[in-house]
């Protein structure tokens, strides 16, 4: 199994927002068997949503999902993550490839749940792979082989941009782009109130608030220029930009931000200690 060949077989193990999301984003590049996919959760009301979702099919147990996948994807809570490794590594065989998506849970701790010769893949998405956008870091056990870990670049890659990286940094990714999304939306939705404050619409004030954030991303990303340069491009002398900036510093909001990537970071760090 090598990256860019025929579509997998994924079985996701905990169907909430995340599994949904990557299902999706992955069914709508093309590379899903769905014939051979499926996803399991102890919860109803959890597999009825992901179905409705994803269209692709759920089942009650985790048993069902490894008799089908060769990849499962390991898509729970850190704090329920060992019951999990225990209940599924009776079951485990020879061609399956896990990838856990856990934050905080090292490889390590995977591998002593699951035997040291399992293939591990450790990786930290986040939920704009739904509309292929995702920003991913991942990282793989000694035993994963390059095929492995070419197949997992190219499906991260189809819903976004995906990094290969030491697994001592997967912590921060979390509390950047894992975390991160989360705080470009108070972003979005602050700049929407300032609009609507000044009297703007809301319905317009919204959309002018994210568009401006997305042309801004893409203009850092597709220009290869440093954002305080293009910062500056937009703050003529006196004018209304460098006004608004100077109110931004006032705020704090290069600290702010720090302090969640930091907070978010730390706090992946305690949730893979417990």
């Amino acid at each position: 199994m090598t990256a860019g060949t025929s579509p997998v077989s994924v079985g996701f193990l905990g169907a909430g927002q995340m599994a949904s999301a990557l299902a999706l984003g992955w069914k709508s590049a093309g590379l899903l068997d769905l014939p051979r996919c499926l996803a399991a959760d102890p919860y109803p009301a959890a597999r009825e949503k992901y179905a409705k979702s994803t269209g692709v099919r759920t089942v009650e147990t985790n048993a069902e999902v490894l008799d089908v996948c060769d990849i499962l994807v390991l898509a729970v809570k850190p704090q329920v993550m060992n019951a999990l490794l225990a209940e599924i590594r009776p079951k485990l065989r020879a061609p399956h490839l896990v990838v856990s998506i856990a934050a905080g849970v090292t490889l390590k701790t995977l591998a002593d749940g699951l035997g040291a010769s399992t293939r591990l893949i450790r990786v930290m998405p986040n939920t704009p792979c739904l509309v292929g956008a995702s920003a991913t870091g991942y990282s793989a056990s000694s035993t994963a082989t390059p095929e492995d870990i070419a197949l997992v670049g190219h499906l991260f890659d189809a819903v976004g941009k995906a990094f290969s990286l030491p697994e001592h940094l997967l912590d921060a990714v979390t509390g950047l782009s894992g975390s991160g999304p989360a705080f470009v939306y108070v972003m979005i939705e602050a700049l929407a109130d300032g609009g609507v404050r000044m009297g703007l619409p809301r319905d317009v004030a919204l959309a002018l608030a994210a568009q401006t954030l997305l042309g801004s991303a893409r203009m850092v990303l597709e220009t290869g220029q440093h954002p305080g340069a293009l910062k500056d491009a937009v703050a003529s002398p006196g004018g209304t930009t460098i006004a608004g900036l100077h109110a931004l510093e006032r705020a704090g909001i290069r600290a702010g931000l720090m302090n969640a990537v930091e907070a978010a970071t730390l706090r992946a760090r305690e949730l893979g200690k417990n």
